[in-house]
């Protein structure tokens, strides 16, 4: 049986190909209780128009419990019943629309999480309190074995997307709020990192290209001016934790009380 959901979309990784479904890019949001949801399969750049979205807009749509899948958070989305319901909600305020919905749940940190079950939980938001590296890493440079061969299926209609693979791997070396963390290296498989890279290397060249997205990603993200969080979740193999993407306000000013 269906249910019909509404999710502010947090979280968009980075298009994957995918034998049964071309491509399928990781999708995740919070409901208005600030409970995380996980849509899967999602093959975005084969959505009708009407059914694209962007990060912090609130869509609605028909989905099922997973049934391979044991993360909690995990539905079906029944493509066709999405609809796009508002405009990307607005970051006046150091991000207080956003944050009224993002943050709404107490936080955990990531050594909290690394000890819960998949059973138990597959998604979160963490408080990186110091984030010391953001590496480039080489990675392959072309899809490989089911990857590649799904890159060579033809869809029904006869409109194959060309489906970039980036070179590189992307981490960020961090300590998050326990006060016995000995830190933490995980990737991030954000689409806006991915998206940067070819923007950059297309424009300035590869080199070039690797120190913008560094800039952007250590430098601004998780600058001293920023409160940043990692939205993280477990892949669905071994079940290890990656950064699915970045929260990232700017930081509000403290507010004196007046002793007269």
């Amino acid at each position: 049986m269906s249910e019909r959901i509404k999710v502010l979309i947090t979280v968009k990784t980075y298009p994957t190909p995918s034998q049964k479904h071309f491509e399928t890019v990781c999708t995740a949001g919070v409901r208005e209780d600030g409970s995380f949801v996980r849509l899967y399969p999602i093959p975005y750049r084969y959505h009708d128009q009407m059914e694209q979205f962007e990060k912090y807009q609130w869509i609605e749509v028909d989905v099922i419990p997973s049934d391979s899948d044991p993360r909690p958070e995990s539905y079906k989305p029944l493509m066709g019943s999405l609809q796009v319901i508002s405009k990307p909600l607005s970051t006046k305020d150091y991000w207080a629309q956003r944050k009224a919905i993002v943050l709404k749940q107490a936080k955990q940190t990531m050594c909290e999480l690394n000890e819960t079950h998949v059973s138990e939980c597959s998604l979160g938001i963490i408080k990186a309190i110091d984030v010391s590296n953001f590496k480039v890493l080489p990675g392959d440079k072309d899809w490989v074995g089911k990857a590649k061969a799904a890159t060579m299926q033809i869809p029904l209609e006869g409109k194959l997307k060309e489906l970039e693979k980036i070179p590189y791997k992307f981490k960020y070396k961090y300590r998050c709020e326990s006060p016995k963390c000995k830190g933490h290296e995980q990737l991030i498989t954000d689409w806006e990192v991915g998206q940067l890279y070819r923007r950059m290397r297309d424009k300035y060249g590869e080199q070039e290209a690797i120190e913008k997205v560094k800039y952007k990603f250590f430098n601004e993200i998780c600058g001293t001016s920023k409160d940043t969080y990692f939205y993280v979740g477990r892949v669905n193999v071994h079940w290890t934790w990656i950064i699915l993407g970045c929260f990232y306000p700017k930081c509000e000013p403290i507010r004196q009380l007046s002793l007269f």
